[in-house]
């Protein structure tokens, strides 16, 4: 009870910011809600810096719970929207696909980041967005890591610049090149980082062919491609584990503890998904997906709350290089794979 004291000015803060979010993302899908929340969160802590400063019991207990554990909570609700047979049936053959174009973007990521000689935290942030699911990936990815909310703020903004291109531009270089409906599925479902701008770049591109097709194949593949939060967290999880056993000896930090680095919201996303699939509740995974969404709207507020404005955009010219030189990689790789392959 008094831990739920502390928290819940800050909280509801959060949750007053994200309804109306929530509101315009719905209404301009291909900016999305979560770009909406770190917006007014920043907006707010600019108007008033020291809102979240001083007394004991104030807003920024809850603000740093709603950025930190609702957060997790919310990945764990987003597993209610997987089917992992339908998933596995139909978007198996871009597995093969997709292994490449996650590794052509952390690659990328990783020399990139030391040229530009970025913070590590930030260049993981980046090049997971790029690879996985965009804002979701990051949310799964930045508990785990420890990464700050500004850099969070940072990698959310850097995606959200490249779904926007993605939708105008993918369509256009698709009728370029000719391809099936096929191969622009898989190419926009394995290369274009959030679900909302593969659903809009699929829907464009279905309008000028008069069916589905391409719509559909890629959002299974699309949806495939997040399924590839669960090994990735993992894998940042076992390297953090690593590095934390080196740690105390040379800080004097209390024993490395494995359960305090492994991402236990993963195994509840896993936990859901494995419901959803052999017990599906229509209704109501659809409500526990709706929440787990809200739930990240409200995350990506209280990560505004806490986000330097005046750093953010010091800094803001080398992740977006990293973004653009992430991006390029994930899509000439998903189109060199498909024409080895004669998919398209």
């Amino acid at each position: 009870m008094t831990q739920m004291k502390k928290n819940f000015s800050g909280v509801m803060l959060c949750f007053a910011l994200a309804i109306p979010a929530w509101f315009l993302g719905e209404a301009l899908p291909i900016i999305g809600s979560p770009v909406f929340g770190i917006l007014f969160g920043m907006i707010i802590v600019m108007l008033l810096p020291n809102m979240l400063k001083g007394k004991p019991g104030g807003l920024e207990f809850g603000v740093k719970y709603t950025s930190k554990k609702l957060l997790q909570y919310s990945i764990i609700l987003l597993g209610f929207g997987m089917n992992l047979f339908h998933v596995l049936k139909v978007g198996g053959q871009s597995l093969y696909i997709i292994g490449f174009t996650l590794s052509a973007s952390f690659l990328t990521a990783f020399f990139m980041g030391n040229i530009l000689k970025l913070d590590g935290k930030m260049t993981t942030l980046i090049g997971v967005g790029t690879s996985i699911c965009g804002g979701s990936a990051i949310a799964a990815t930045a508990p785990v890591i420890k990464a700050k909310d500004e850099d969070v703020a940072h990698a959310i903004s850097t995606i959200f610049l490249f779904n926007i291109i993605a939708v105008f531009i993918f369509p256009a270089m698709g009728a370029f090149f000719g391809m099936s409906d096929q191969g622009f599925g898989m190419w926009a479902g394995t290369a274009i980082n959030d679900t909302s701008s593969v659903v809009a770049a699929g829907t464009a591109w279905s309008n000028a062919a008069g069916n589905n097709d391409a719509l559909s194949f890629a959002t299974i593949v699309k949806l495939t491609r997040t399924l590839m939060i669960v090994p990735i967290t993992l894998i940042l999880a076992a390297y953090e584990a690593h590095k934390a056993k080196k740690q105390p000896a040379l800080e004097g930090e209390e024993a490395f503890s494995i359960a305090k680095v492994f991402p236990w919201f993963v195994i509840g996303f896993v936990t859901t998904a494995i419901i959803n699939t052999f017990y599906p509740m229509p209704g109501v995974s659809s409500i526990m997906v709706k929440v787990g969404k809200f739930l990240i709207v409200m995350a990506m507020t209280a990560i505004g709350l806490n986000t330097n404005l005046k750093k953010l955009v010091n800094n803001g010219v080398k992740p977006i290089f990293l973004g653009v030189c992430c991006w390029v990689a994930v899509a000439s790789v998903s189109l060199l794979v498909q024409r080895l392959l004669h998919i398209w």
